[in-house]
């Protein structure tokens, strides 16, 4: 039975670590995924924590991992790691059974296997963790006291800093259709003779505690009384094929979409992404003002994608001073996969994503960007 245990404590460990690390580089991307869970469990009031219950949750599979190969407090990581599987388990099944969730985002954006296959693991480690909790008490640690404790507080150290890292600056490893190197306009091409799907910009006002839909040609922008809640890509024809990256498009303010004049503009664009005007973290803005600046001078244009009214993104660009650049319509959801970052900047050339860099990384000039500082 002992060796029986070490096995199940280095699979358990072993897989706990490595989930929690491969999420660590993205807590965002876990937090969002919560949101669709508590959107569709009509638990907006959880919505705010979201990030707090992602870096918790990813920091605690880290430790809980560390725990079980060193055989650090059994007797609570046994019963901690049981209840998180179990609770696992249960997500993995209601994304499985529901079909309300189009998958759980356990291994995060790097790493996509099937919500069938995702349950079944779920269940083998409930199993395993099972088989830890009934023989917690055999389990001996690795090292004594004075050893392990200082190993679980680095562990805790760099479970929480590594996550902390990722948040201030972008994904170690991005994942996302949006990676360095990817062409835009290309990705945003269908086959030879399919069938495109189409979208269009749904913009949700709010008026006596209303909620209503509009689209960018009938929506109440001259009646204050309405108030901006949100605006999304909204599919309205499904075609028969579909391109890697299909939501993707850039309006101005009176509903045209701009999005292959930015794509194909020769030379380089300099796209800066602002998910939530209320929420943008202004730091550094007087590097960005002497880049857009510099850009300027180098006839490379700056386009400001705000998920906001006209009005909202006129105050926010007044606000800050950002004098340059062209102001346009983006999607919230696009834009927190195009960019982990509120605001965040991206540098194209012709369509090909050549930079991205958080509000804390903004080049100093163009010719930093360029060659990617």
């Amino acid at each position: 039975m002992k060796y029986i245990l070490w096995l199940i404590r280095i699979v358990v460990g072993v897989l706990f670590i490595f989930s929690g690390l491969v999420k660590a580089n993205d807590p965002l991307g876990l937090s969002y995924k919560m949101d669709e869970f508590f959107e569709v469990w009509k638990m907006h009031w959880m919505m705010p924590y979201s990030l707090s219950l992602s870096v918790l949750m990813i920091a605690f599979e880290i430790i809980a991992g560390v725990a079980v190969l060193l055989g650090y407090a059994q007797k609570l990581f046994s019963v901690l790691l049981l209840l998180l599987i179990v609770f696992f388990t249960f997500l993995t099944a209601y994304v499985l059974f529901s079909g309300k969730i189009k998958e759980c985002g356990c291994f995060g954006d790097c790493i996509k296997i099937s919500n069938e296959e995702t349950f079944w693991k779920d269940v083998a480690l409930t199993v395993l963790g099972l088989i830890l909790f009934i023989y917690r008490k055999k389990i001996q640690p690795v090292f004594s006291g004075k050893i392990s404790t200082p190993l679980m507080v680095l562990t805790v150290i760099f479970s929480f800093g590594v996550q902390w890292y990722a948040l201030g600056h972008l994904p170690f490893h991005d994942c996302l259709p949006y990676k360095i190197g990817t062409n835009i306009h290309q990705d945003r091409q269908i086959p030879p003779g399919a069938t495109p799907d189409v979208y269009e910009t749904v913009l949700v006002y709010e008026k006596d505690g209303v909620k209503k839909e509009f689209n960018t040609q009938n929506f109440p922008w001259q009646d204050t009384t309405w108030k901006y809640v949100s605006s999304e890509s909204k599919l309205v024809k499904k075609g028969n094929a579909e391109p890697k990256i299909k939501d993707f498009i850039i309006s101005d303010y009176d509903g045209n979409d701009v999005t292959e004049s930015v794509l194909t503009a020769p030379g380089n664009t300099l796209l800066l992404f602002v998910k939530d005007v209320t929420k943008a973290n202004t730091a550094n803005m007087d590097r960005l003002h002497n880049l857009i600046e510099d850009a300027e001078k180098n006839n490379v244009p700056t386009y400001i994608l705000c998920s906001a009214t006209k009005e909202d993104a006129m105050a926010f660009r007044k606000a800050n001073n950002i004098e340059k650049g062209m102001l346009y319509m983006f999607d919230g959801t696009v834009s927190k996969t195009a960019m982990r970052a509120n605001p965040g900047l991206m540098l194209l050339e012709q369509g090909t994503i050549r930079g991205k860099w958080s509000y804390k990384d903004y080049p100093a000039t163009l010719a930093d960007a360029k060659s990617g500082k």
